[in-house]
């Protein structure tokens, strides 16, 4: 049995590709009932997020389910080949167990140590073990992933830092407040950028919110979102000596905040700190407000050049997560390697039972006077001396060495066992 690993990601296709073949809402229930039905398709699970599409499959024979797999993706999803053949990946053995294990430790993901690939492989693991598509290599394989994930997480830094502009300002925040429940906060403006960090401030604990708008209507949109205070744009000095945190995207070409008026601001504060995050480009705030005791001013380069040493260290830290990926695989491949003896294992034990019931059945008959008592003492000693004669070779075929191939056959002709009628 091979593993395979066939999809496309967001390095591979684009998003009109990756959309062309999600499998959304019930699609996804059919097509893991119509990848399962694809007769050298043993076992399956389908991955399908916004950033990749992936089957996972246990096959018989490599490279027909391949050719089966595109025909069926192609048919299911009324897509030329053509248009999305070249963006496919084809991976098995050791490094699909690896493509696996490392998707599912955020290793291949866009953004490296984002965390919710780890809750997309579990969903999809679920999704494939509620169906009944999965079997012994895949559930394994799949556990071993989320296993895997965890380690990385635990052991590892990588999703420690900040790696985008947004979160980065909730981070610094953070270092400055340490709490960010109680705070008040100030969304000056309505940029792409200052709103995400504005969800991020939220979703950390800040509930006093304040929205100022050129536009009063568009305010009100916004504080309705976020559960805030709308104020009009010329009103919003009067409103900083109650704000801790201000992210300011006005798309204004001057300042509209200035250090004199920060110092009227600081002083009717109490000087209390304040932390005011600048996305605007140009600048919106002026850069002098910084010299000030007491605020902690940063610009869109500052929050860059935390985000530039974040994703530093969380390459370094994926250096770390390699080598666990490394030590995993090679559990997973001597667990895998182990299962070539099975079928001799069970085979052996079958054949000594057979010998066993036989001289049995001939010894009861040879001695009918002999109590129930007896007979089960008799048995009792039959089972015991099977068991000793056949632990050895069970131990032997059990452990992972080069030679196991030839050990099995050797086994399977000094106790004739029948390789063929015991290999399911």
């Amino acid at each position: 049995m091979k593993i395979l690993v066939i999809g496309l990601n967001h390095k591979t296709a684009d998003v009109e590709i990756r959309e062309r073949l999600a499998f959304n809402g019930p699609k996804l229930e059919e097509g893991i009932f119509g990848l399962r039905e694809i007769p050298e398709v043993k076992e399956v699970a389908l991955l399908s997020t916004c950033n990749r599409v992936e089957i996972y499959s246990c096959v018989a024979d490599s490279s027909s389910a391949t050719e089966n797999i595109k025909k069926f993706l192609s048919d299911f999803h009324g897509i030329q080949r053509s248009d999305f053949e070249k963006a496919l990946y084809f991976i098995t053995d050791s490094d699909a167990v690896r493509h696996v294990l490392r998707v599912a430790s955020s290793l291949d993901s866009m953004v490296v140590g984002e965390p919710q690939i780890l809750g997309q492989i579990k969903d999809t693991f679920d999704f494939a073990l509620s169906k009944k598509t999965t079997g012994i290599l895949l559930n394994r394989l799949m556990k071993k992933a989320i296993s895997t994930a965890k380690r990385v997480r635990t052991e590892t830094r990588i999703a420690e830092n900040a790696v985008s502009i947004s979160f980065a300002a909730v981070e610094l925040a953070k270092k400055i407040f340490t709490d960010l429940s109680g705070k008040s906060f100030m969304l000056l403006g309505a940029g792409e950028m200052a709103e995400l960090a504005a969800r991020h401030l939220v979703g950390n604990g800040v509930t006093d919110v304040k929205v100022v708008n050129r536009t009063y209507e568009r305010g009100c949109e916004l504080a309705k979102e976020f559960n805030g205070k709308p104020v009009r744009f010329e009103d919003f000095l009067q409103e900083l000596a109650n704000t801790d945190i201000i992210i300011c995207s006005t798309g204004a070409p001057t300042y509209v905040l200035y250090k004199a008026q920060m110092q009227s601001v600081l002083k009717e504060r109490k000087h209390r700190p304040v932390f005011i995050i600048d996305i605007s480009v140009p600048r919106n705030i002026d850069p002098e407000i910084n010299k000030i005791d007491g605020v902690y001013l940063y610009d869109v380069d500052d929050l860059q050049g935390v985000v530039d040493t974040n994703m530093l260290e969380r390459k370094k830290e994926a250096e770390l997560a390699e080598k666990i990926i490394d030590e995993e695989v090679e559990k997973f491949l001597k667990w895998m390697s182990s299962l070539d003896s099975v079928p001799t294992i069970v085979a052996l034990r079958q054949k000594a039972e057979e010998v066993k019931n036989e001289e049995f059945e001939k010894f009861k008959n040879k001695f009918p006077e002999l109590d129930d008592e007896k007979i089960k003492a008799v048995e009792y000693l039959a089972t015991a001396i099977i068991n000793k004669l056949i632990h050895p070779p069970t131990v032997a075929l059990k452990e992972d060495t080069e030679d196991r191939d030839e050990l099995i056959a050797m086994i399977k002709k000094l106790y004739g066992i029948n390789g063929d009628d015991n290999e399911e």
